[in-house]
């Protein structure tokens, strides 16, 4: 009896499942959904104009033009002279074959697209010939036009929709157009809008008998949101030309909102190579280029040591913990001896000897002793090195340094400031504050990409502070942003200890080593950065001219923008990255330049015979070691 109920009872269940799922697929999800996937049903897309992108201050970034796409439905192919089709659409008779075989494992009963893009005067010709081949159509679709020659690296670009994504998408055909990196990517549901759709009936014939079901199911097309960028076109282009024959990245950022200004990377390319039918050969050209990576977003991606302007962090870390305040002193003998090794001694240039040096003059003078002491201080004010390391690798992230910041673009890194885990598992005998005392002064383990020291500068210019950097300002029909980017951010350290490294900062540019960088009637406030750099050449360290780099905020008083620069391989950061910093500091500021002659010789400035004998040097390390 018991073995009769519990079957009947799991013959009705099964029975109920069977039919709330038919219930599901043919009421619930029977409309729409399935059309997509039925042979007796056409469909024609509509397709929407993608949104436009401007900069700030209005200005056009990314606009739209008109394409002109041949699509095939490979089950409606009837036989046809392939000659005399492949002459029209100027293809020869492989790669017809090629294509429509494509077409066919797709699927035979869906559209895709046979030849994308065609040129306005073939798609004239072509609109009164293409009727005759059964199967075959033309479809227009928006691709973009990009009116400023600038920010690619900013705004990234669209392509089509490869077969895996296209299979594997509710929304996407094969041979649809989707965001790729930067802002068009970041943002394509927001830009792409949504497409209309029409289906038709066929018979048995596959010929089209009419709207299926009087076009209940169809949709209007619905174009995609405009977006509001935070960059300054003019800004980001004098970036760029200031850029020229260097490589390296710079990201400006206003500090009072966390909006991007300016993220150049160099060297880049001009957007429009990614546009239409030379698409596909360029963007090999560009991608494949591993000597310039002319499509890597140094701003975002490069980690550098950060160097000196790190030193700014190690003084106010050692503040917050208690271990210095501004009058401590310390005394410099051309550099800091932490062993009894002849090596174990970090050397000073900072021109001090024979006299106590406090925080603000240390900081100005670039003194890599007093930050020496600062760090071990900081270190062993704990039980152990493990958490010394742990605190002040706290306080330093705090600051949005080694770790993925949260900005609206989809590519970075996430640099790396060392706990004390990392040294526990990196050696196998006892380490201290000695052992990392690099990190000091920005380098050892520390990496930072542009953004982040960027960042640092804004949070050091808000005393204390900072918003998620952001390069999106305003999306068409919604009121506001993400909280993520409104929501103010605070740092370990408390806004009563950063006023001593401002007025540092002031003397870098008044009595330091960035007076020469002044602009007349903008106090700024800034650190100069020279980072050792070393390439490994038939296993021999090599060491190769310095990167330069500077960071900057202004005016001192109400900070408006905030500055990092790296220029691989430039060497002092008083020579290159300071009088660039001083000149966009300027651009923005006074919308004008008083310093032609610095303008005209940091534009003409080419750093590539440096980035040329680098190479060589690379390629005699690689013939060498196949000859072994």
């Amino acid at each position: 009896m018991k073995r009769s109920f519990l079957l009947i009872f799991l013959i009705t269940l099964i029975g109920i499942v069977y039919i709330s799922r038919l219930f599901q697929l043919q009421v619930v999800r029977g409309g729409e959904e399935s059309l997509t996937n039925s042979a007796t049903i056409k469909i024609e897309y509509d397709y929407p104009e993608r949104g436009y992108i401007y900069d700030r201050n209005g200005k056009l970034l990314v606009a739209n033009q008109l394409s002109y796409d041949v699509m095939i439905i490979p089950k409606e192919v009837e036989p046809l002279d392939t000659l005399e089709f492949c002459s029209l659409l100027k293809i020869d008779k492989e790669d017809f074959i090629k294509r429509f075989k494509k077409a066919e494992n797709y699927a035979r009963w869906l559209p895709s697209v046979f030849l994308k893009q065609l040129a306005k005067e073939d798609y004239a010709f072509l609109q009164e010939k293409l009727p005759k081949y059964k199967g075959f159509y033309i479809q227009k679709r928006i691709i973009r036009n990009y009116p400023v020659k600038s920010a690619a690296n900013v705004l990234g670009f669209i392509s089509e929709v490869n077969e895996y994504v296209a299979k594997n998408s509710n929304y996407y055909e094969q041979g649809e157009l989707i965001g790729k990196l930067g802002v068009e990517k970041q943002y394509e549901k927001e830009l792409r809008g949504i497409k209309g759709r029409k289906y038709f009936k066929r018979n048995n014939l596959n010929k089209v008998t009419g709207s299926y079901k009087d076009g209940k199911y169809d949709t209007l097309a619905v174009s995609g949101k405009d977006l509001t960028l935070t960059i300054d076109s003019e800004l980001q282009q004098y970036g760029e030309l200031l850029m020229s024959g260097k490589r390296g990245g710079i990201v400006a950022i206003e500090p009072q909102t966390g909006e991007i200004l300016a993220l150049v990377t160099a060297p880049s390319y001009d957007p429009n190579l990614l546009v239409g039918r030379q698409r596909s050969p360029n963007s090999v050209r560009l991608f494949n280029d591993s000597i310039n990576m002319p499509t890597f977003d140094r701003g975002l991606q490069a980690m550098y040591a950060p160097g000196s302007p790190f030193k700014i962090l190690t003084g106010l870390i050692g503040l917050q913990e208690g271990v210095i305040d501004e009058n401590t002193g310390f005394y410099c003998h051309h550099g800091y001896r932490y062993g009894k090794r002849p090596n174990a001694f970090m050397g000073c240039h900072c021109g001090i000897v024979g006299r106590s040096v406090r925080l603000k003059t240390a900081i100005a003078k670039s003194c890599n002793t007093y930050f020496a002491n600062t760090y071990r201080r900081i270190i062993d004010n704990y039980e152990n090195p493990t958490i010394g390391t742990d605190a002040w690798s706290k306080h330093a992230k705090s600051f949005g340094l080694g770790n993925y910041l949260g900005y609206d673009l989809p590519s970075g890194q996430k640099g790396r400031i060392p706990s004390g885990n990392f040294y526990d598992r990196s050696y196998d005998f006892r380490w201290g504050a000695t052992t990392t005392i690099s990190n000091a002064i920005g380098q050892g383990e520390v990496e930072t990409t542009p953004i982040q020291l960027a960042n640092m500068t804004a949070a050091i210019a808000n005393k204390g502070y900072f918003y998620t950097p952001h390069i999106v300002k305003k999306i068409e029909d919604k009121s506001n942003l993400d909280s993520i980017y409104t929501v103010r951010r605070n740092t370990t350290v408390a806004p009563e200890h950063f006023p001593v490294a401002i007025e540092a900062m002031h003397e870098t540019f008044t009595r330091g080593t960035a007076k020469y960088s002044q602009v007349k009637g903008i106090d700024i406030c800034g650190k100069t950065g020279t980072v050792e750099n070393f390439i490994r050449v038939n296993k021999k360290k090599v060491q190769l001219t310095d990167h330069s780099i500077f960071i900057a905020f202004a005016p001192k008083d109400n900070p408006k923008i905030a500055i990092a620069i790296f220029v691989e391989n430039g060497g002092y950061g008083s020579t290159i990255a300071a009088p660039i910093t001083s000149l966009l500091i300027e651009k923005y500021l006074n919308k004008s330049i008083s310093r032609k002659y610095l303008e005209d010789r940091m534009i003409n400035l080419s750093l590539q015979e440096r980035y040329d004998n680098q190479l060589l040097i690379q390629k005699s390390d690689t013939i060498a070691t196949r000859t072994k």
